[in-house]
C-alpha cells in the first residue's frame, strides 16, 4: 500500500474534502484520506493500493486548490507493534 502525508499551509478558509475531490482522489487509487490541521498548516494523508505516490501533487490540487507551498512526506518504515513488544 502506498502512502504519503503532505503538509500545506491554510488561510482562513479550511480545506474541504468536497465530493467531487473525493472522486479525483479515488480515481488516483487513494482510498483512505485523512485531514489533519491546525492554525496555519494542513495535513493530508493519502493511502491506497493502486496509489502511485507520484500523483500526490494532483492530490493536493484536487483538495487544496493549488499546490504552492506544498511538503509532501513519504513513510521510511511501517510496521504493526503489539503490547506484547513484537515487531512484525
Amino acid at each position: 500500500m502506498a502512502m504519503a502525508v503532505v503538509l500545506f499551509p491554510v488561510a482562513n478558509e479550511a480545506p474541504k474534502l468536497e465530493a467531487s475531490a473525493l472522486e479525483e482522489l479515488a480515481s488516483f487509487g487513494i482510498t483512505s484520506v485523512s485531514l489533519l490541521r491546525d492554525s496555519c498548516i494542513a495535513g493530508l494523508v493519502l493511502e491506497g493500493w493502486a496509489f502511485d505516490v507520484t500523483d500526490v501533487e494532483r492530490a493536493v490540487r484536487a483538495v487544496a486548490g493549488t499546490s504552492d507551498g506544498v511538503q509532501t512526506l513519504r513513510p521510511l518504515v511501517q510496521m504493526s507493534v503489539s503490547a506484547r513488544g513484537e515487531v512484525r
